[in-house]
């Protein structure tokens, strides 16, 4: 981090006069919360002694990163459980993403979060629809999902009846194509072509333009006003890493919506994590609780006969 695109932040109990700014807000008494950033001062660290302090005043300062200057203070990420995480951010009527592929790598407490909180009338992105009792089957067992948008619901019965009695809305995408939608909203790409579907039923009612002889279809990004991931381990500023197969759908959900709540199994400091293992940055996540590393269930169980 070099001295070009960094900052000092002061946190101060009250407003005091920085030398030479006689025009800033702290001279005209603007007052100054504790626990949000103070007077910008652009000095090296060690001309903080220049700086008209009593001893009743609180100081803490630190090299902040260049977004820090556009006015994004401190907060503390972690939450002691899924519901205080989550209470102050659904609504009805939401779109939500989840994480997942089968029973793998759901955000599973978050869910049973939003089952607890009861909100309703949902659109859920996600590959699938859990199963019958687990995962997004619970939240279709209370009839809170109004529309699913996935890929693949072959294994929940329930999906099954409320789809077939009208009283769920199903927007199925091939499943390549759910994941590039869902990549294309956290890069901010409004739509993109694909040849997937072209000339079939996916095709209906959607824009087609050839390309070098071959008819591709227009496919719109999703972004989603919440998105609940589940990552194997974290850290207390948001950092992620995914394990395995339960990378699937979590790191482009996570950077595709207004905010991203994650759970982890692992919740370790900061700077424990390797920088090059990191699969989704923090500032992807808001918010984040740590969950019971046991807590696995096997979708379709495969074993050998006994002899």
């Amino acid at each position: 981090m070099t001295r070009a695109n960094c900052s000092v932040f002061l946190t101060l109990s009250r407003p005091v006069v920085p030398p030479g700014h006689a025009s800033s807000r702290l001279n005209r008494g603007v007052p100054i919360h504790p626990r949000q950033p103070g007077r910008l001062v652009w000095r090296r660290i060690d001309d903080f002694s220049g700086l008209r302090l009593s001893t009743a005043d609180r100081l803490s300062w630190r090299m902040l990163p260049l977004s820090r200057e556009l006015g994004f203070s401190d907060m503390n990420k972690v939450y002691p459980d899924a519901v205080s995480a989550l209470k102050d951010v659904v609504k009805d009527g939401m779109t939500v993403m989840s994480g997942g592929f089968g029973l793998c790598g759901i955000p599973e407490s978050l869910i049973d979060a939003l089952v607890e909180l009861g909100v309703k009338d949902l659109t859920v992105v996600s590959n699938n629809a859990g199963v019958d009792g687990k995962g997004l089957g619970r939240l279709l067992d209370t009839r809170q999902i109004k529309k699913m948008i996935s890929s693949y619901v072959g294994e929940n019965k329930t999906f099954a009846q409320q789809y077939l009695a009208g009283e769920l809305e199903i927007e199925f995408n091939p499943q390549g194509t759910l994941a590039e939608r869902i990549r294309a909203g956290g890069a901010g790409i409004p739509a993109f072509f694909t040849k997937t579907g072209a000339g079939t039923v996916i095709s209906e009612g959607k824009e087609v333009k050839e390309f070098s002889g071959e008819k591709y279809i227009m496919e719109r990004g999703i972004t989603a006003d919440l998105s609940i991931v589940h990552a194997w381990k974290g850290d207390a500023a948001g950092n992620l890493v995914y394990r395995k197969t339960a990378r699937n759908f979590n790191p482009m959900m996570a950077t595709a919506s207004k905010m991203t709540v994650a759970e982890v199994e692992h919740l370790v400091p900061v700077g424990e994590l390797d920088p090059d293992h990191i699969h989704t940055p923090a500032i992807f996540v808001k918010r984040i609780i740590a969950v019971d590393p046991g807590r696995k269930h096997i979708e379709q169980r495969t074993v050998r006969k006994r002899a």
